[in-house]
């Protein structure tokens, strides 16, 4: 199942406080030309200001991250001054009354410490600079997954308690970025880590029949033998690679011919191949390693078996804003509970690796893309199989590798 997303209802709130300090910012400013209405300017200007601010946030609570969003948190919140701090310290001081600075961590303290929002005033904030108007203040913690990780503070000339009730949301809104993070991160980490377990899992018996074909061609088709060879290496360079989590599917199915090429050196004629390809669908981004699996089941599982020819098609089509892939073989089938515990990740009881390459590749679809775009399986014993998927032709995150 793709990972679910359940931040605070409080992240809602802190959206429209947002949108709230924005009118007050600009309700008195001429609506530039261009827009329709002056709401028209504010959604424009806050969903600018919280995507530059957003950007950087997702990256993680650090000393550089902090310094590019500060500013852009300090024009959603106004006031005289911003500043952030994680449990170890501040990371960046943004606006007027900088030699206040040395004291924003003492400021932090108590929030760190109970989650609290604190609000701070002269007595908290000293200073012998009548010019100065950092006065007043108010503290709010920065959460991640039930833990404090840092604090957010505006400043301001004198208290307000519209600046605390935003300060409060907005650092509500910072750790809503904060969180979708680090939820990429962990889906990366994820998806990292089923792509070790699929390399594991690249068949022994498939190397092993591929070096013996080879071996017997050397003396009988040397060239034959040098052609295969270079193929084997092609193909065990691409499956092992390291770096990047994504390629186009034109990559993809050029290894898929090296697998096949491999494969039928060992069946000779009794293994056909028919390749369907819209060349529009060549340059999308798909998850690396994502059909070679699905076609090594066919011809392990479905063709392997058989007696007689066996067909193996792979087609991409052009489904308007979507790609569709699919592999078919006119093999063996298979019993349809059988292939609902593979996608399901359990392992088969005869120990083959079905159940790693179909469950692996589409827990992997459904992470990058939704559930809507998992594996389609289509069997039944004596029938031979159809698996199919359908990927966007372009979706945000997803990016070859260079």
């Amino acid at each position: 199942m793709q990972d679910g997303l359940h931040l605070p209802t409080a992240l809602l709130v802190a959206t429209v406080f947002v949108a709230l300090q924005a009118w007050l910012w600009l309700r008195r400013r001429r609506v530039a030309r261009g827009f329709l209405s002056e709401a028209d300017r504010i959604t424009y200007e806050t969903l600018r200001t919280g995507a530059q601010a957003g950007r950087h946030l997702r990256e993680g609570l650090t000393e550089d991250n902090a310094t590019k969003a500060a500013r852009h948190l300090r024009l959603m919140l106004g006031g005289s001054a911003l500043a952030l701090c994680d449990t170890q310290g501040l990371l960046v001081w943004t606006g007027h009354g900088e030699h206040h600075g040395d004291r924003a961590f003492d400021h932090a303290g108590r929030v760190l410490t109970t989650g609290d929002v604190v609000v701070l005033g002269r007595r908290d904030l000293p200073c012998d600079r009548p010019e100065c108007d950092v006065r007043a203040g108010v503290v709010a913690p920065i959460v991640v997954e039930d833990r404090v990780i840092g604090t957010l503070a505006a400043y301001s000339d004198r208290p307000s308690a519209g600046l605390a009730r935003a300060t409060e949301q907005v650092a509500t809104w910072v750790s809503g970025q904060l969180e979708l993070g680090e939820l990429d991160r962990e889906r990366t980490r994820a998806m990292e880590a089923e792509l070790r377990s699929l390399r594991a899992q690249i068949s022994p018996h498939f190397i092993y029949n591929s070096l013996g074909a080879i071996a017997s061609f050397v003396r009988t088709d040397p060239d034959r033998a040098r052609e295969l060879l270079l193929e084997f290496a092609d193909f065990t360079r691409y499956a092992l690679r390291r770096g990047g989590t994504f390629t186009t599917l034109a990559d993809e199915l050029r290894n898929v011919e090296r697998y096949l090429v491999l494969e039928q050196a060992r069946f000779g004629e009794r293994l056909q191949v028919n390749l369907l390809v819209a060349p529009e669908v060549l340059t999308v981004a798909v998850p690396y390693l994502a059909v070679q699996p699905l076609v090594e089941n066919a011809v392990r599982h479905g063709l392997a078996d058989k007696v007689g020819t066996g067909t193996v098609t792979i087609t991409a089509t052009d489904r308007g804003d979507l790609a569709e892939i699919s592999v078919e073989d006119d093999g063996a089938g298979s019993d349809p509970e059988d292939v609902r515990r593979a996608l399901d990740g359990e392992t088969g009881g005869d120990g083959s690796g079905e159940s790693v390459g179909l469950g692996n590749v589409d827990a992997r679809l459904r992470r990058v893309y939704g559930d809507d775009h998992g594996l389609v399986v289509e069997t039944a014993p004596g029938l031979g199989t159809r698996v199919s998927f359908r990927v966007p032709k372009y979706a945000p995150g997803v990016h070859p590798s260079t």
